[in-house]
């Protein structure tokens, strides 16, 4: 009875890591031809990532045009609108689909941007929103050279 009990322990510590594996290190990724991590998303999960980047450049060009004018009031309503979203905004079964990497640089992003926000309402210092802009954008390249987002449809070809 004993041995049958630690068997079973031991089958369910194994398929408990494959999940843990598969659902929040690896995500649903497969190689892609250019040589990065292919996504593979629903169209309207890719469709939220996509419009999430673009509000990311929204931000950007905003914090850009600000610091550019002296604006610093500008300048942090367009770094908060890129900062941390309310946790219920991003659908579970998205975020399993994303490999942990992906993850860890979308929310530093965020956090990045509330911080340049943060900052620049206290300290009131375009250049050192300028720096820390610039490195935030260092997440943006990093994923882009990382990854790529395709849909299932495309994925299956």
């Amino acid at each position: 009875m004993c041995r049958f009990c630690w068997i079973l322990v031991a089958a369910l510590l194994v398929s408990t890591g494959a999940l843990v594996g598969k659902f929040i290190i690896v995500g649903e990724t497969q190689p892609a031809a250019d040589g990065r991590t292919a996504i593979v998303l629903e169209p309207a999960e890719r469709d939220m990532i996509l419009t999430e980047m673009r509000a990311f450049l929204g931000s950007v060009q905003g914090v850009l045009l600000s610091a550019n004018g002296d604006d610093m009031k500008t300048l942090v309503i367009a770094a908060r609108k890129s900062g941390m979203p309310p946790p219920d905004q991003i659908p579970a079964a998205l975020v399993g689909k994303l490999p942990l990497a992906f993850k860890k640089l979308g929310f530093d992003t965020h956090k990045r941007f509330d911080q340049l926000a943060l900052d620049a309402e206290q300290l009131g210092d375009k250049e050192h929103a300028l720096e820390q802009l610039a490195e935030l954008m260092n997440n943006c390249i990093a994923c882009h050279e990382q990854y790529r987002l395709v849909g299932k449809a495309a994925a299956q070809k």
